[in-house]
């Protein structure tokens, strides 16, 4: 569970774009009814969550998940998307490695 959302400001971060909350709920794929639930501390946020909530709100992620009162708050911190970065990564250098050595050893 959340440690404590902080829905007044959430609505402020909403109003000063000139959205809602059925804009915060699409942009982080959640249903209206889920959405409820995070508002009334009823369901926590996944990392991925609060990085759309940041996007939408622009402010930065940290300043998201902590408003959201998520006790692990920072997006990217989740084992599997680092991973996936790093793997993205390693495949961008080993592209520029290997054109750079191609016919090289010729």
């Amino acid at each position: 569970m959340a440690l404590f959302f902080d829905a007044p400001w959430f609505d402020d971060r909403l109003a000063e774009r000139g959205l809602d909350r059925a804009v915060l709920a699409a942009a982080a794929g959640l249903s209206e009814e889920a959405l409820a639930l995070v508002f009334k501390d009823q369901r926590e946020l996944s990392a991925a969550e609060v990085a759309a909530f940041a996007e939408i709100l622009g402010v930065p992620a940290a300043e998201a998940a902590h408003r959201a009162g998520v006790s692990t708050p920072v997006p990217g911190a989740d084992p599997l998307s680092r991973i996936a970065a790093l793997e993205r990564r390693v495949a961008a250098l080993e592209a520029v490695l290997g054109s750079g050595l191609a016919g090289k050893g010729d």
